[in-house]
C-alpha cells in the first residue's frame, strides 16, 4: 500500500510530504470556490515527486458548469487523477446519483487524458449511490483499519482516519504502478 494525503485551504500550504506517494488537493466547490493555496499546495506535491490528484466538491445543479469550472481551475497534466467528492453539503443536500454520474462523465470529456474518479464514504457507497459508477476508480472513506474499507466493491484509494490530517492509502505496488496507471487514462 501506498501512502498519500489530502489537503485543502484548511491545511497549509507547504505540509510534509515524506513517505508519501500522492497527494489529493481541493480545487474547486460548486461553481464560484476555488482553493486559495491550490498553486502553492500543487507546487509542493510536485517539488517532492509525488502523484497529485485534484477534487471538486459537488453541489446539486449545474452539472456542466460546476466540471467545466473545474477544469478550468485544476492544473492540466497528464497524469494528475481528477476526483469528484460526492458527500452532503454544508446546507444538508447532496448530487443525485444521475449528477454525480453526469459530472463524472462530463469531466472526462473534458480531460480524457487523465484519470475521473469517484471519492465517497461508506455510508453514500452503501445506502446513497444506486449506479456503483465511479469512473476510472474508487477513492472510498471508511474510517477503520487503513486498507480495509468495508466494502465489498473494488477500491484504488481508501481515505483510513482525519485525525490529524486526512490520511489514504492507495491499493498499488509502487509508485511507478501508480504512476503508470494515472498516465493510462
Amino acid at each position: 500500500m501506498l501512502r498519500g494525503i489530502d489537503v485543502s485551504s484548511y491545511q497549509p500550504s507547504s505540509y510534509d510530504t515524506d513517505g508519501l506517494s500522492f497527494v489529493f488537493i481541493k480545487a474547486t466547490e460548486g461553481r464560484s470556490y476555488v482553493n486559495p493555496r491550490l498553486s502553492a499546495q500543487t507546487r509542493t506535491a510536485r517539488d517532492a515527486g509525488l502523484v497529485v490528484g485534484f477534487y471538486h466538491f459537488l453541489w446539486p445543479g449545474n452539472l456542466t458548469a460546476q466540471a467545466e469550472y473545474f477544469v478550468s481551475k485544476a492544473p492540466e497534466r497528464r497524469g494528475d487523477i481528477l476526483a469528484v467528492d460526492w458527500e452532503t453539503t454544508g446546507d444538508g443536500t447532496h448530487a443525485s446519483n444521475a449528477e454525480k454520474d453526469r459530472f463524472i462523465r462530463k469531466v472526462k470529456e473534458l480531460r480524457p487524458d487523465n484519470r475521473v474518479i469517484l471519492y465517497c464514504n461508506r455510508n453514500f457507497w452503501l445506502n446513497v449511490d444506486t449506479t456503483s459508477y465511479a469512473g476510472d476508480a474508487l477513492w472510498i472513506a471508511d474510517y477503520v483499519t487503513e486498507g480495509k474499507p468495508r466494502i465489498k466493491a473494488k477500491w484504488r484509494f481508501h481515505q483510513y482516519t482525519d485525525d490529524p490530517i486526512d490520511k489514504n492509502v492507495a491499493d498499488f505496488s509502487s509508485r511507478t504502478a501508480l504512476k503508470e496507471w494515472a498516465g493510462g487514462a
